[in-house]
């Protein structure tokens, strides 16, 4: 077998209980997939879109349901030569058919105040759904796993005043029509990587151009949740699943407010 054989059997073969199963089970748990779907898979060059793609072209080719199409799409946002190459040679091994589009991202980006990372994120975004609406898609695909989703709950809480998650799918506000959905919800970081190391697959990470400041203003938060987590598992094995199930387990009766979009609820307003 040659190596993209050897990565497409291990998905289905040696990590079919910790990335196959768990994929397989947030497309259903969550409905991420129906008939005619034509979905961009987003590839940012990093590990976890990586395996996206693979486990979406696997059950493409041998497991789906139900008939939908698939795109592989790579933003260049302003890359280094070296960072575009990797890309496209772990694509080519992979048997991964991108098309890569360029953005104004990180030039755009390093002319302006404030937080780059928050900026460059939205900017991502609206740059993947015009590309991937220009090429009939109606849904976008984006790589996220567990480990982003229970981080982001916390992070949230801690440094953002507010309950708040990252949604396993969710409706484009300004693309009519599309969609991002994150199959590997329910994926862990260490099986990525796992996978990632069998295979001898070395990805990029951020390859960002602009600053290391505000990104390390970003990871150090992050990084904090990390080590939060860490030392909570050592006397709670269960705390990523209690943190995870917490957001699907409100007790409205306990909360002292609550919001949906502009309106606002107060336990006094019934009390």
């Amino acid at each position: 077998m040659n190596r993209q054989q050897i990565a497409e059997r291990s998905i289905i073969k040696k990590y079919r209980k910790s990335i196959w199963n768990p994929f397989i089970g947030a497309l259903k748990d969550y409905q991420m997939i129906e008939a005619g779907d034509r979905i961009a898979v987003c590839l940012s060059g990093g590990k976890d879109s990586l395996l996206l793609a693979k486990c979406l072209q696997e059950l493409q080719r041998h497991g789906s349901e139900v008939p939908f199409a698939l795109e592989y799409i790579v933003m260049d946002p302003g890359y280094q030569p070296e960072n575009r190459e990797r890309i496209q040679e772990n694509a080519a091994t992979l048997g991964l058919p991108i098309t890569i589009f360029e953005s104004p991202i990180f030039s755009v980006v390093e002319k302006q105040d404030g937080s780059p990372c928050y900026l460059c994120a939205r900017m991502r975004r609206g740059y993947l759904y015009k590309f991937a609406s220009e090429r009939g898609c109606n849904k976008i695909a984006l790589g996220h796993h567990f480990d982003d989703v229970i981080e982001t709950t916390l992070m949230s809480m801690l440094y953002g005043a507010e309950m708040r998650t990252m949604m396993p799918k969710l409706k484009s506000a300004h693309f009519p029509g599309m969609e991002l959905i994150r199959p590997l919800y329910h994926v862990r970081e260490k099986d990525i990587l796992a996978w990632c190391r069998y295979n001898d697959i070395a990805c990029i990470r951020c390859a960002c151009s602009v600053t290391d400041t505000a990104r390390e203003d970003i990871s150090s938060k992050r990084a904090e949740v990390k080590q939060l987590l860490t030392e909570l598992r050592k006397t709670n094995k269960q705390i990523d699943q209690n943190i995870f199930r917490s957001a699907q387990n409100v007790n409205l009766e306990t909360i002292i407010s609550y919001r949906k979009k502009d309106e606002k609820t107060h336990f006094l307003d019934t009390y």
